[in-house]
This record gives C-alpha cells, sequence and structure tokens, in this order.
C-alpha cells in the first residue's frame, strides 16, 4: 500500500471516527435525558394525560443554547434531550470542520476554500434558521 492511499484511508477512518462518536454520545446523552425525565415524572407510566403531556402544543421547552445550557445545569431531562440532539446536529458540522484541516494539511487549496463556503453556510444557516411555535 503506497503512502498515498494509506493517508487516505487515515483519513476516511478518522472522519468515521467522528461521525460514529457523535452519534453514540448523542445516543447516550438523550438516553441520559430521557431515564431522567421518566425518573422525575413517574405519572408519565400511570397516565394518559401526564403522558400526552409531552407533545402538547405551548409545552415549555428549551428553545435556544442558552435555554439548554441552563437546563442542563438544573439537570432538566428535557434539556438533556435537546443538548443531546444539538450534539447529533453538530456531529457532521465538526465532521466538515475536520475536513478543512486535512485540506490544509495536504495543501490542497481549492478543496479548502470549498469547504469552508461549506461550513459558512452551514453555520450561517443556525444563526438564520427561526423555530415557529
Amino acid at each position: 500500500m503506497n503512502q498515498s492511499s494509506e493517508h487516505v484511508r487515515k483519513v476516511e477512518a478518522l472522519i468515521s471516527h467522528i461521525l460514529r462518536g457523535g452519534v453514540v454520545i448523542s445516543l447516550l446523552v438523550i438516553s441520559f435525558g430521557l431515564a431522567l425525565s421518566l425518573r422525575h415524572h413517574r405519572d408519565y407510566f400511570s397516565s394518559a394525560g401526564a403522558l400526552k403531556q409531552i407533545t402538547t402544543p405551548g409545552r415549555e421547552v428549551p428553545h435556544s443554547v442558552g435555554e439548554v445550557l441552563h437546563g442542563v445545569a438544573e439537570m432538566r431531562g428535557e434539556a438533556i434531550i435537546a443538548a443531546g440532539l444539538l450534539l447529533l446536529i453538530a456531529t457532521p458540522v465538526v465532521r466538515v470542520a475536520v475536513s478543512i484541516l486535512v485540506f490544509v494539511f495536504d495543501k490542497d487549496w481549492m478543496f479548502v476554500v470549498i469547504t469552508a463556503f461549506v461550513l459558512g453556510m452551514l453555520i450561517l444557516s443556525f444563526f438564520l434558521g427561526r423555530v415557529e411555535g
């Protein structure tokens, strides 16, 4: 195996680890948040009305990163679940950022520019996006 194909294999393994790790960590955080919610609200198991309350429109759930962090600090299950979902969303963004670093290391400037543009658009979409509700 030549040095170039070995480098490509290492990069692909790194990206694979990032994606798998992000998904696994997100799953663990979401599962912990769910378990914490169910522990604090045992009535979800016995009352259909209480369980339905989870999906009721207007329910107070964290809608910003600040609210998520505040809720996580208070060990609120809904906030921990939201943090897990944010980690899941961040996983492919981290993958794009790592790709930029790989392209810089390889001195592949055209792909640095293209991938940096993609990363910029991803980040911009987070700031411009709105949640209605």
